[in-house]
């Protein structure tokens, strides 16, 4: 099953399908990064794409840290 989610970006509205299991992950965090009942302007939509990216590169480094400790762990 799938769920369709919206927002306005520069006037239009935009809908995506998403996984009905996603649905309420992504919900939740549109409301932190948009106005989900008005408009969005490009900018917004760069700013929050820039911060999630930063937010996914800091996990993925968090990862590395912990796989390094793992292999440390393991070879001892």
């Amino acid at each position: 099953m799938s769920k369709r989610l919206g927002l306005h970006i520069g006037g239009r509205r935009f809908d995506v399908d998403v996984a009905e299991d996603f649905a309420p992950y992504l919900e939740n965090e549109m409301k932190k990064d948009f106005n989900v009942g008005g408009n969005n302007d490009l900018k917004l939509i760069l700013q929050s794409y820039v911060r999630k990216t930063h937010e996914i590169y800091a996990m993925e480094q968090e990862m590395q840290e912990l796989l390094k400790k793992l292999n440390k762990t393991s070879i001892n």
